[in-house]
């Protein structure tokens, strides 16, 4: 299997190169169940997000790394937009967002109550592990804006394409869309 190798801060990755549906191949970048470079993009990223007063992540991927930031912060609490409506969400904010170039087809993203309120009036940091379309992105941006929040800072581990040219982001590596 053909890869790709990325410095992230001072800690190599060692990505595979997988094909899309769509015809693209993208250098598959995935935190699950890996915790030294979990905890290392965290810190490298907290450092970018500092001012930040609260964080908002999309699931699942950008969990764990959020969780990580807001730890390294001594923030309490993170906003999380959810991909499916729980029960817990029903008085909350949902958006509509283009597809991003994993997913491939249309979806929606969903805040509680308590996360809405939590971004209220607040410095947030959005954090994701790639930005590449930035559709997603698109997402949470309106997230923040309808939870009354000001969209502060955008952080990635990667910057995917063209998405490295953005001057609105922070990141900590850039990979091609191959």
């Amino acid at each position: 299997m053909k890869t790709l190798q990325v410095d992230l801060k001072g800690m190599i990755a060692e990505l595979p190169i997988l094909p899309l549906p769509s015809g693209v191949s993208i250098a598959f970048f995935n935190l699950h169940g890996n915790v030294e470079l979990t905890e290392h993009c965290g810190k490298e990223l907290s450092k970018l997000v500092a001012d930040c007063e609260v964080l908002l992540t999309a699931e699942s991927k950008g969990l764990q790394l959020t969780h990580v930031i807001a730890r390294e912060l001594g923030h309490p609490y993170y906003a999380v937009a959810r991909k499916a409506k729980k029960l817990y969400m029903q008085d909350g904010l949902e958006v509509a967002i283009n597809s991003s170039i994993t997913t491939g087809r249309e979806q929606k993203l969903y805040i509680s109550k308590h996360d809405a309120e939590l971004m209220r009036g607040k410095k947030v940091g959005i954090v994701d592990d790639v930005v590449s379309t930035g559709n997603s992105l698109v997402g949470l941006e309106k997230l923040v804006e309808l939870s009354g929040g000001i969209i502060h800072k955008k952080a990635f581990v990667l910057a995917e394409g063209k998405a490295a040219d953005r001057k609105d982001i922070c990141y900590l590596g850039v990979i091609p869309l191959l």
